[in-house]
C-alpha cells in the first residue's frame, strides 16, 4: 500500500468523457489527493477522446507535455485513459514509453489499484472490454449545470464513425441507477442528458423503458431545477418525447438533433436513417407542437461523393429548417470506417471552401432568430464576468453550455453564479445577445 499521491487529471473530448473522468475522480478521491494545477502532480492521468485524428493528437500532445513535467521531476507516473488505450493500445503500448498505465473506457474503478502497481515498478496495460459505468458518485467539475450519461456505446455504426469500435454497442443504464446518481449531485440548476443517442435510451433495457418515461422520473427529483436533453437521432424521437416538452416544466424547450446532412444520397451512404425531407418535417412539427422550442444540430460537409449538388442541398436545408444553433465539421477520413473505403473522396481546399459557406448561411440565420429577442425580458443563468468587455454572462434556454452562444448582460447589484436574473435584451449579435438585469 502506497501512501497518498498528489493526483491530477487531465480530461479531453466530450461531455460524457468528462462523466467518466469525474466518476474517476470520486474513485480517486478515496485513495488520493487531487490537485486542480497539474504541475503539482505527481501522477497524471490524461483521459483521452479517439473519436477523430485531431483528437487524437491532441491527446499524444498532453502525454507528450505531461512527460515533460516528469522530466523535470515535476511528476512521478502518467497513465492514460480512456477512447485512445481502449481502440489503439496495440500501437500505444510498445510505442509510448512515456506512459507507466493504460486504461479503457470502463476500467476507471482499477485506478487505485493501477497507481500501486506502477509504484511498485510494474508498466501496467489493464484495457478491458467496454461494459457497465464505473458508479454513481461523483466529483463535479462544472458549477451552473451537471451531465448525466444515461448510456454508452453505439449500435448505429455510421459509416463515418469509430463509436461502435471504441465503445462497442449500445448500453443503457437502468433507471434506477441514473436516479441514484442524480440524486447523489445534491442541487442542480440544469441536468443534462447525455449519450451517443440519447432518444434510443432504454430500448435494450428489460423491460423497455424510453427516455421520456426516464425524464418523467427525473423531473420528480427536488434537487434537479431543470433537464436539457442532447444528442437525439432524429429516427428516435417519438410523439411520446415530444408531449414531454409540451407538459413537462422542467424540461428545457431545446434538443440537440444531429442529422449530419441533408442530401438523400449522403444520407444513405453515412447509413443515417432519414432522408432531407423527413428531417425537415421532424423539424417543422417541433416548432408547430412545442411554443418556442430552439432546435440544434451538427453537420459534416465533405463526405465521400457529396457532388455541388447535394452540397447545394444542404445548403438550402440550413436556409429551410431555421435552426436556432448548428455545427459544422469537416469531414475527417478515420481508418477502420466503412466511409474511409469509400472513392470520391473530396480535396481539402473544396472542404475549407464549403464549411465556410455552411457558417456563413447559418450566421445569417442565427442573427435573424436573435433579433427577435431584442426587448424581450429572458431567464438567464449567470456563468461569470468577462474580463475584456467587463461585463457579466450568462445562457438562456435556448444556449447550452460550451457549444452555443450567451447572453452578456450589466448589473448595478452583485451577480451570483448559478442563479437565474431577468435580463431585458437590448442588442442582438450573430450568435451573442447584451441586455441588462432587471
Amino acid at each position: 500500500m502506497i501512501e497518498k499521491k498528489k493526483v491530477g487529471v487531465i480530461s479531453l473530448g466530450c461531455d460524457k468523457n468528462r462523466v467518466d473522468t469525474e466518476k474517476m475522480l470520486a474513485i480517486l478521491k478515496r485513495k488520493h489527493i487531487l490537485v486542480s494545477d497539474i504541475e503539482e502532480a505527481e501522477v497524471i492521468i490524461v483521459n483521452t477522446c479517439a473519436f477523430l485524428e485531431s483528437a487524437r493528437e491532441e491527446a499524444i500532445s498532453e502525454i507528450l507535455g505531461a512527460n515533460k513535467l516528469k522530466e523535470e521531476g515535476k511528476a512521478q507516473k502518467i497513465i492514460v485513459t480512456g477512447c485512445l488505450p481502449q481502440k489503439f493500445i496495440n500501437e500505444l503500448y510498445d510505442e509510448l514509453l512515456e506512459a507507466d498505465a493504460f486504461l479503457g473506457v470502463s476500467d476507471y474503478k482499477k485506478i487505485n489499484r493501477v497507481i500501486d502497481a506502477i509504484y511498485a515498478g510494474k508498466r501496467i496495460n489493464a484495457v478491458g472490454k467496454p461494459r457497465g459505468e464505473c458508479g454513481k458518485k461523483r466529483v463535479l467539475t462544472t458549477e451552473t449545470h451537471a451531465y448525466l450519461k444515461i448510456a454508452d456505446g453505439c449500435s448505429n455504426h455510421c459509416t463515418y464513425c469509430l463509436i461502435p469500435y471504441i465503445r462497442g454497442k449500445f448500453r443503457s443504464v437502468p433507471v434506477e441507477d441514473l436516479i441514484a446518481e442524480a440524486k447523489g449531485l445534491k442541487k442542480v440548476n440544469e441536468l443534462i442528458l447525455v449519450a451517443q443517442d440519447t432518444a434510443k435510451y432504454g430500448c435494450d433495457l428489460l423491460p423497455q423503458v424510453s427516455l421520456a418515461k426516464l425524464i418523467e422520473k427525473l423531473s420528480e427529483l427536488d434537487n434537479i431545477r431543470s433537464i436539457r436533453v442532447l444528442y437525439c437521432y432524429p429516427e428516435n424521437i417519438t410523439d411520446e418525447l415530444i408531449e414531454q416538452f409540451k407538459v413537462n416544466s422542467k424540461l428545457v424547450k431545446y434538443i440537440d438533433i444531429p442529422l449530419q446532412h441533408a442530401d438523400d444520397k449522403v444520407l444513405k451512404l453515412m447509413n443515417r436513417k432519414g432522408s432531407g425531407q423527413s428531417y425537415l418535417d421532424l423539424i417543422n412539427k417541433l416548432k408547430e407542437q412545442v411554443d418556442g422550442i430552439a432546435i440544434r444540430s451538427t453537420f459534416i460537409t465533405g463526405f465521400p461523393h457529396e457532388s455541388e449538388q447535394a452540397f447545394n442541398n444542404l445548403v438550402d436545408f440550413i436556409k429551410k429548417a431555421q435552426l436556432y444553433n448548428a455545427g459544422f465539421f469537416k469531414y475527417s477520413k478515420e481508418e477502420g470506417t466503412a466511409a474511409a473505403r469509400l472513392d470520391g473522396q473530396i480535396d481539402e481546399k473544396t472542404n475549407d471552401k464549403r464549411l465556410k459557406i455552411l457558417y456563413a448561411e447559418q450566421k445569417k440565420v442565427a442573427k435573424k432568430l436573435n433579433k427577435l429577442q431584442e426587448g424581450k425580458t429572458l431567464s438567464v443563468i449567470a456563468e461569470g464576468f468577462d474580463e475584456e468587455q467587463l461585463i457579466y454572462y450568462g445562457r438562456a434556454y435556448f444556449n447550452a453550455p460550451d457549444i452555443d452562444g450567451k447572453v452578456y448582460f450589466f448589473s448595478q447589484k452583485e451577480v451570483k453564479y448559478g442563479k437565474y436574473y431577468q435580463i431585458k435584451i437590448n442588442k442582438a449579435t450573430d450568435y451573442d445577445l447584451y441586455g441588462e438585469r432587471l
